[in-house]
């Protein structure tokens, strides 16, 4: 049976210990229980806005690394214009020829006269070293980093504000613990099941609160999610079903 066309999906942020997708206001990663970023300001906004196009995201030191490479280049180029309207400035010195008298009724004789020209130089122009600029304390050096892969093991989490189908594979109890849940949705996904997370059941209307539901699929039409239920019978979930999803 062919695998039904799934929607594209949004730009997903990743916990940085396990490599899990998460939603924007998530605090703890599903997968580990590590403790996730918020964002929070401009920097959070600039931060936020990155992750959202690009993979990788070298840190919230990028932002003053960048502010000073402007400032340097800016006033780079105000250095450069205002040395180039300089002009040398020439003085000429030259000594005045007042006579001298030597003795009651001799004959005047005049100073020998000095002329001596100068050029004045201006000043130098200031010299400005450009070179890499330095990174932040514990920074790494961005010609050594390299983007980490998707872990293959991370479990899915169902696109924020989105409303949709999924097939349920297992409803689980709070009191069975999340972990037991995790274990589940695991065995789903190595069983060849796609799209495979949990859900919290208590945080979507349209399912019945205190559960833990380990979901297969993000389907955009009831017809879609059906059709893959056929896949989740025969991969060891006889008990699976269809159903709709929304906040």
């Amino acid at each position: 049976m062919a695998t039904p066309e799934q929607p594209e999906q949004p730009h997903r942020d990743y916990c940085a210990r396990c490599g899990a997708a998460y939603e924007p206001l998530q605090e703890y990663c599903l997968e580990c229980g590590t403790r996730l970023p918020t964002n929070r300001g401009v920097v959070g906004f600039l931060a936020n806005e990155w992750q959202r196009r690009l993979a990788w995201y070298p840190g919230d030191w990028i932002w003053p690394v960048l502010l000073f490479l402007v400032l340097t280049v800016v006033s780079t180029a105000a250095a450069v214009a205002a040395s180039g309207t300089g002009k040398r400035a020439a003085a000429t010195i030259v000594a005045t020829k007042p006579h001298v008298t030597v003795g009651p009724g001799a004959p005047q004789a005049t100073v020998p006269t000095i002329t001596r020209t100068s050029t004045l130089r201006t000043a130098p122009a200031p010299t400005i070293t450009t070179g890499t600029l330095p990174l932040a304390p514990g920074a790494a050096s961005t010609s050594s980093v390299t983007t980490p892969a998707p872990n293959p093991n991370a479990l899915a989490t169902w696109p924020s504000g989105k409303a949709g189908y999924t097939n349920v594979l297992e409803s689980l109890p709070l009191g069975a613990g999340q972990n037991n849940a995790l274990a589940r949705a695991r065995a789903a996904k190595r069983a060849g099941l796609a799209a495979v997370g949990v859900l919290v059941s208590s945080q979507y209307s349209s399912l019945h609160p205190g559960y833990y539901v380990v979901f297969s699929g993000i389907y955009a039409t009831q017809s879609q999610a059906s059709a893959a239920l056929a896949a989740a019978h025969a991969h060891g979930f006889p008990d699976a079903y269809q159903t709709r999803v929304t906040r």
